[in-house]
């Protein structure tokens, strides 16, 4: 079967509707020129450029495993779009985050996923905390799920905590073991029953052309704002640190897995 490389649509932003005071990332629901509704994290946000590139590369990963994710795409917003904004915080947000960011399809309607309401089914829940694992997600807690009930359907959002160690500096991607003790307090843990065989579904699915494809689109702007500390380092060798850095992790599945199930036998 030919691998399907995923591509990313740019829209322009021509309405700011509301912001969503959630954390540090102040996201906004915005129209754009296409008419439909985006959340869009800005990369002029306190959390920096890295929570857009962990969104992106972790949300396509998500899609390509087959999980359900609302469609990603560059929203561009015009140097002059803050300007008529009252809002202090927010004007000076707007004006940092001229160029792309990064939108996800509003889901109108969606509720936040309650565990204590809804009950996943074993090998869905099994697939999110395997992606998490792989991904280092640690924001997929009781406490905030980052995960969307639509039309009885079970969306994930949200992964700009993922990749965390994509913060380290020089030499973050380096192969070495990484624990990922986080994963005892993931929400879907108790329900994952299967991991074992997702390991071997989910690894297969994921092949150096999808990983390649999916770090191709995080755009060269970005990259390089990421390592503005570092004059010398290029696009180019970013990309390649975070493909080095998936292949590591999927190389090491049997470890994060096997981790995440004694983390399981602790809690049932």
């Amino acid at each position: 079967m030919p691998v399907r490389i995923p591509q990313l649509r740019t829209v322009d932003v021509t309405r700011y509707v509301t912001p969503l005071r959630e954390g540090g990332s102040l996201p906004a629901l915005v129209e754009a020129e296409d008419e439909f509704l985006y959340v869009v994290k800005f990369r002029g946000a306190g959390q920096g450029i890295k929570a857009l590139i962990a969104e992106l590369i972790v949300g396509e990963l998500a899609r390509a495993l087959g999980l359900r994710m609302p469609e990603l795409v560059f929203c561009r917003l015009d140097e002059a779009f803050g300007r008529s904004e009252a809002d202090e915080e927010i004007q000076d947000l707007l004006r940092a985050s001229t160029g792309l960011n990064l939108g996800l399809h509003y889901l109108a309607g969606a509720i936040t996923f309650d565990a204590l309401v809804t009950t996943i089914e074993p090998r869905l829940a099994s697939q999110i905390v395997w992606l998490d694992c792989l991904a280092l997600n640690v924001d997929r807690t009781a406490r905030n799920t980052n995960l969307l009930m639509w039309h009885k359907e079970l969306w994930l959002i949200d992964h700009g905590a993922a990749l965390y160690v994509h913060h380290a500096g020089p030499g973050w991607a380096a192969p070495r073991p990484r624990a990922f003790a986080q994963v005892k307090d993931h929400v879907l843990l108790p329900q994952a029953s299967e991991l074992a065989a997702v390991d071997a579904e989910s690894r297969a699915l994921l092949t150096p052309e999808v990983l390649s494809g999916i770090v191709a689109l995080v755009p060269d702007e970005w990259l390089l704002e990421a390592v503005a500390e570092q004059p010398a380092a290029t696009a180019q060798e970013q990309r390649t640190a975070y493909v080095g850095f998936l292949q590591h992790r999927l190389a090491a599945s049997e470890t994060f897995v096997q981790e995440a199930e004694d983390a399981r036998k602790a809690l049932i």
